[in-house]
């Protein structure tokens, strides 16, 4: 990468595209939730414990808080949907609309950084490391096939929740107990499934502001939002959101089965909060929707880390 890109990505810069609140939110208290139970209820030196969550948490910065930004605002400003939305939690970090980044050096950025992850995994694998390598494929594979052409699986409904985002939120939960104990254990496979699952959840409710910008786009960025509201009527985009959370309900049920009682009552009324919250909101209101996210993200952080707890 060239100097003046990388002059472009001053520390102010880097936090603005990051996002951080976000990202902190989500991505810490699904590590915690995998990681804290290895801690409370295993036999395992702190020295690990803390190194596996120290690899994640950088993972999670670089692949979650950088790449996925960088590549998406790119894609979503060629495409112009985010010239047009209502620019609040959605709609982009804004570092091209505010001339913070130029488009042509946030792409180069993100294919440069997804270079180098790429050439990083292929390094640890030699070294044998070969869960940790995989973990890293998996957010590469994540971030680079949500946003980039060909495949640029945010354009299609259902595409980018499951063949992008659950795979990597899915497996950052379970990276711990991957990379400590070499296996999966019920607990984390529940906790990682719960935690994406509601991840899922959140984004559809985060592109609802974004439906008409979304259908402006060209290409038209289709999303499971945009193409319920089209199906069905603009109510029915919370339906996405809403099945979502059906599905954790679901998992609720798989918890009793194995005995996690706190934990099913906890993601129930979670669950049920959530349904109320959506339910009330007014679709059409960008500020309501908005803070409907900010309650969903705080749900998802409380549901986290009571998975993490009572195991």
């Amino acid at each position: 990468m060239s100097d003046s890109i990388l002059r472009a990505f001053t520390w102010k810069n880097s936090l603005k595209l990051m996002r951080p609140a976000a990202v902190l939110c989500s991505s810490v208290a699904i590590i915690f939730s995998g990681v804290f139970p290895l801690a409370a209820y295993y036999e395992l030196s702190a020295s690990s414990l803390v190194i596996t969550a120290v690899l994640l948490f950088v993972g999670c910065v670089l692949i979650h808080g950088v790449l996925t930004h960088a590549l998406n605002d790119h894609v979503d400003y060629v495409s112009g949907t985010d010239q047009l939305s209502p620019a609040m939690l959605s709609g982009g970090s804004r570092v091209i609309q505010e001339g913070r980044i130029s488009p042509a050096a946030l792409y180069r950025f993100g294919i440069g950084l997804t270079i180098v992850l790429v050439l990083t995994a292929a390094v640890i694998a030699l070294f044998g490391h070969y869960a940790l390598a995989a973990l890293l494929l998996i957010g590469i594979w994540g971030a680079v096939s949500y946003s980039l052409p060909p495949l640029r699986f945010s354009y299609y409904p259902l595409a980018g929740e499951w063949l992008s985002t659950f795979p990597s939120t899915f497996f950052l939960g379970l990276g711990g107990a991957w990379l400590l104990l070499g296996t999966f254990p019920e607990w984390a496979v529940q906790n990682a499934m719960i935690n994406a699952l509601y991840c899922v959840a959140w984004v559809m409710v985060h592109h609802i502001p974004d439906l008409e910008a979304d259908r402006q786009a060209s290409p038209v960025k289709r999303t499971s939002v945009v193409w319920a509201a089209d199906r069905w009527g603009i109510g029915y985009s919370r339906l996405p959101a809403l099945l979502y959370l059906g599905m954790i309900a679901l998992c609720a049920v798989w918890l009793i089965s194995s005995g996690r009682w706190w934990g099913a009552a906890g993601i129930a009324v979670i669950v049920a909060l959530s349904v109320y919250w959506i339910f009330r909101m007014d679709v059409q209101n960008p500020e309501q929707v908005t803070a409907c996210e900010k309650k969903l993200l705080l749900l998802a952080v409380g549901g986290a880390v009571w998975l993490g707890i009572f195991i």
